[in-house]
């Protein structure tokens, strides 16, 4: 959950940020058009000039031409006030008709900082009275009360430090609620994605900003209920179908064997048939074989088969199921050196006893299937740091590199997703590899160093 303050805070940083940036910005703005209003443009100035270019003549008062002609363009006026008669004693000719003739004192002062007739206004003085210009009624605005507290204006530096500090915690304050707000709203969400990857049920509350998201969450989760109790509906008839096939073949198949047996030592039958009989008795022992091996390899594969782990001495097992093969090797066509170092006594690992048995017979016995003619099986334990490592091989006809390739990374065909018409390997090795998942151990296949098959399997030592 550490990752959505994180996210949040990473956005509200990005919104001040922008904010800052965005009063940076207005300020730079705000400066470059200060800048670009030339003080000669004022209003204030250019009365205080055309005040100037305003000169006495016998007749009254005259101003040059330009100085009219730039009136005109602008659309001001002026007019001249005389400083006795407080009368307009002048005037340009587009002086508007509500523009009064005289003025008193209060109307002076009032023009000098504000309006005549709507009409915004600037003075400059002269030697014979006041000069007013009179702008476009939409050019200028003018704040007709220009004064402050002095004490307000004393205390604006620190008023605005404290302003602004007040608004730094409004901003923090609000940060803080609304990232609690928002967490509240997004833990449930990322919580509820969680249990959906680790296979959970999920029943989100659909209210809030977020409850479309947590309404498609809970659809999601149903679905995915639904399609693995589909799954394990088809995964347990898989089983059953199995194991109920397996125990409709066990019948009839030991029949064959018994009289397949009973042939095989019939004197009466000539040397051929008792050969025939005898290779029936073989297929069908493998057949047996093959039929148990399904079963556990279905029952490994769906978390069927119960495990009873122990402590065991590992190398005492392996002894034991080698001596096994020894014994049932009448006619020694597959001879056994046990090359464990003599001083290695023990190597304890936690496992299931007839499992662990059936993982080392199975090895040794795919050697015995993948070489008809005979050969010398090698088998050793021993121990790499916390590891028990049990390797079995022999000098037979081995494997290709491709072969080993597909061996160790190929998925079995029994356990494929994918469709194959191939049958890849047989289960024996199946069986290993997922005994030793259930153990935490591992299996790995690959050349002998006499020239023939190898298998190595690794197990954690307790």
């Amino acid at each position: 959950m550490k990752s959505v303050p994180k996210l949040i805070g990473r956005f509200i940083g990005i919104l001040l940020l922008s904010i800052f940036l965005l009063l940076v910005l207005n300020f730079f703005v705000l400066f470059f058009f200060s800048i670009n209003q030339s003080p000669s443009d004022s209003p204030y100035t250019i009365a205080e000039e055309i005040a100037d270019k305003l000169y006495k003549t016998d007749s009254g008062y005259a101003m040059d031409n330009a100085t009219l002609t730039f009136l005109q363009n602008e659309d001001i006026w002026a007019i001249l006030i005389g400083e006795n008669t407080k009368t307009v004693v002048w005037h340009t000719d587009n002086l508007p008709n509500t523009i009064p003739a005289t003025y008193s004192l209060s109307d002076i002062s009032s023009l000098t900082s504000g309006y005549i007739e709507g009409y915004p206004t600037y003075t400059g003085d002269t030697e014979n009275g006041l000069l007013v210009l009179g702008y476009p009624k939409d050019s200028y605005w003018k704040h007709l009360w220009p004064s402050w507290d002095y004490q307000f204006i004393a205390h604006l530096p620190r008023t605005f430090l404290v302003v602004l500090f007040c608004n730094v915690i409004l901003i923090f304050i609000i940060y803080i609620w609304t990232t609690g707000k928002l967490s509240r709203s997004v833990n449930p969400i990322v919580q509820g994605i969680r249990d959906l990857a680790e296979r959970k049920q999920v029943q989100l509350k659909e209210k809030g900003v977020l409850s479309e998201l947590a309404m498609n969450i809970n659809q999601t989760s149903q679905i995915l209920k639904s399609q693995e109790r589909e799954l394990e509906k088809r995964e347990t008839a898989r089983v059953n179908w199995i194991a109920g096939v397996s125990h409709d073949i066990r019948t009839p198949l030991s029949m064959v064997m018994g009289y397949a047996g009973q042939l095989e030592d019939n004197p009466d039958l000539t040397p051929e048939e008792r050969k025939k009989a005898r290779v029936i008795l073989r297929q069908s022992k493998k057949m047996r074989n093959l039929i148990n091996d399904l079963n556990l390899a279905s029952k490994l594969e769906y978390n069927m088969q119960p495990l009873n782990p122990k402590r065991i001495n590992v190398i005492a097992l392996v002894r034991q199921v080698v001596v096994d093969f020894i014994n049932n090797d009448i006619e020694n066509n597959y001879p056994i050196e046990w090359k464990t170092d003599d001083k290695l006594s023990s190597c304890i690992i936690q496992a299931d006893e007839d499992l662990m048995k059936r993982a080392i017979s199975n090895l040794i016995q795919n050697c015995i299937n993948h070489n008809e003619n005979g050969c010398t099986i090698y088998v050793m334990v021993h121990t790499i740091q916390n590891k028990c490592m049990i390797i079995v091989e022999d000098d037979g006809v081995g494997a290709t590199d491709d072969q080993i390739e597909k061996l160790n990374n190929t998925p079995h065909y029994m356990i494929s997703d994918v469709a194959t018409t191939e049958q890849r390997h047989g289960l024996g090795l199946l069986i290993v590899k997922q005994i030793l998942q259930s153990h935490d151990g591992i299996m790995l296949i690959g050349h002998s160093k006499y020239a023939g098959f190898s298998v190595t399997i690794e197990l954690p030592k307790k």
